[in-house]
């Protein structure tokens, strides 16, 4: 499944697995009004009442919101759901391709120290041109990344990218952080970010790396992304500090079945940080070469 999709992508015509699949909740929170900032201000309500007993990251991840995750951000649409991603810049976030699909309005959602929620505006998104949607739902290698350029700075530290492609072996540990619901198909259960740290498994490389829990090893459910964890940042030890290196796209259940708990899925970035850059740089914000 898509830990979380926000885009429109010919929602009449899915079948409510394949929306499942995607991300999409039509749950309460799911305005009846078509209007997109109705849309988004009843998402904004569902938002204030979610983050009251709020969790993320399903198999107990712990909260966190240093480290790994002081750079993590929400983003919500006019559809009602919700993905994660992180600041690159106070201006900029990089996300999944699949988070931000035509035919929808996206806001940011940031938090005051109260944990009270307040929208703020995108003024620009740019897809990767290579990124596949179709691929994307069954899984396999796509270009699942997209830029965000916000109309006013956040009060944040960006993240780092991690500069060139280092090798990815079977049992390297990376960390992910997101927003995502620690109960799958439980929406009030999201919305606190949690980080949790995750091996690789199968073939890791440059187009697609598979992480899973090192103790239950995808077999049982375990630490793993979820909804609204899609986008979220895979960070790895570079020099000894945590850097960039993917961004959440799918996750599984235990052994491969739909749900969450079992693999997620992860597209590295080495490929892709010419585009990032370069798109950066048109939006006005310069990122490290």
């Amino acid at each position: 499944m898509f830990t979380q999709s926000l885009g429109h992508l010919q929602r009449s015509s899915q079948s409510a697995d394949t929306r499942s699949r995607l991300g999409y909740r039509q749950d309460d929170c799911e305005a009846a009004d078509h209007k997109p900032m109705l849309r988004i201000l009843s998402t904004l309500a569902c938002l204030i009442l979610l983050i009251v007993s709020a969790a993320g990251m399903v198999g107990g991840a712990q909260p966190t919101t240093e480290g790994a995750g002081r750079a993590v951000v929400m983003l919500t649409g006019s559809r009602g759901s919700f993905c994660s991603g992180v600041a690159l810049a106070r201006d900029l976030v990089l996300t999944a391709a699949h988070c931000v699909l035509p035919g929808a309005d996206y806001k940011l959602v940031e938090f005051d120290s109260a944990r009270q929620p307040a929208l703020r505006d995108i003024m620009r998104i740019a897809r990767h041109p290579e990124f596949d949607v179709d691929a994307a739902l069954r899984h396999r290698v796509t270009a699942d990344v997209a830029l965000l350029k916000l109309a006013a700075p956040l009060t944040i530290v960006p993240a780092p990218l991690a500069r060139g492609g280092a090798p990815v072996a079977v049992g390297d540990r990376f960390v992910v952080a997101g927003y995502g619901v620690a109960v799958r198909g439980d929406g009030k259960s999201g919305g606190t970010i949690r980080a949790a740290t995750l091996v690789a498994t199968g073939q890791p490389g440059t187009l697609q790396i598979r992480l899973t829990d090192p103790l239950t090893k995808g077999e049982r459910t375990g630490l793993g992304a979820c909804t609204g964890d899609s986008g979220a940042p895979v960070y790895r030890e570079v020099d000894g500090a945590l850097a960039v290196v993917g961004v959440v796209s799918w996750s599984t259940g235990p052994a491969l079945s739909e749900g969450c708990g079992g693999l997620t899925g992860v597209t590295p970035l080495a490929r892709y940080l010419a585009w990032i850059v370069e798109q950066a740089g048109k939006m006005g914000v310069a990122l490290p070469r």
